[in-house]
């Protein structure tokens, strides 16, 4: 019971903060109609900025792990929905994740043509740090590595001290209080299938649910950051319940 009050009043205190969000709708396809689909255009743009940064710190503690990677994967269909050439724009997409993730481009640096990008945009700033902390805490720890490229990235965003700072914590408070799954059985069921099933059917019913729950950087916009938290809470409580069936079946 203290936990769920708790969150409420978590809730009620990001809707207090950042409601003046809500009537901004960032990105959308009649915004990217007439968008000459090409890798040079990509990379200029606000969107194949943000992936680059993605890259960064997907790769700052020296490996993307699993979970990170299906994220990033959705998130590439979110973002190519945009496009008028969508399997077109995710190649490209991917291609640039590739090259930042195994790249030596400074992140401070590509932050800064970011920021000039959106012409220093408080809501844009708010929604792309906003993913790039989920990203960082969605495995359940951040390292000191991505702490330090996420703290700069916020910095040549000129994002607010303040707010990153208390988004950051938020984060942290949020990520201490999930607890692994108490037995197999509780994890079965929260993936929402039998213990008969093969790996196959619970991979499949474990996308599915990450697809479902994950943080999405487009769908998210105009939403309260208990919105996001809860998404990556609900992400990391799966991917613990699908790692404990793994360990199992071994």
């Amino acid at each position: 019971m203290g936990n769920i009050i708790l969150l409420a009043i978590l809730a009620a205190f990001f809707y207090w903060i950042f409601k003046s969000y809500s009537r901004y709708t960032l990105y959308s396809q009649e915004a990217f109609k007439n968008f000459s689909v090409s890798k040079e255009s990509l990379q200029k743009s606000e969107l194949g900025l943000f992936v680059a940064l993605v890259a960064k710190v997907a790769k700052a503690d020296g490996r993307v792990d699993a979970l990170e990677a299906e994220l990033i994967g959705i998130m590439f269909d979110d973002i190519s929905a945009l496009f008028p050439e969508p399997q077109k724009t995710k190649d490209i997409l991917k291609e640039i994740f590739n090259e930042h993730k195994n790249g030596s481009a400074d992140p401070r640096e590509l932050a800064h043509i970011l920021a000039k990008a959106i012409k220093r945009d408080v809501a844009k700033q708010h929604q792309f740090m906003g993913f790039l902390i989920q990203l960082a805490f969605v495995d359940g720890e951040v390292s000191k590595s991505e702490e330090e490229i996420l703290a700069s990235i916020a910095q040549a965003l000129e994002f607010d001290p303040s707010t990153y700072h208390g988004m950051f914590e938020q984060f942290e408070k949020m990520v201490h209080n999930i607890r692994p799954k108490a037995n197999i059985g509780d994890a079965y069921k929260l993936l929402g299938i039998n213990e008969s099933d093969d790996m196959d059917t619970i991979k499949k019913a474990y996308r599915k649910l990450i697809r479902e729950y994950h943080p999405d950087i487009i769908k998210s916009q105009g939403k309260d950051d208990a919105y996001m938290q809860e998404a990556t809470a609900k992400t990391q409580e799966i991917n613990q319940a699908y790692e404990m069936i793994k360990a199992h079946r071994k």
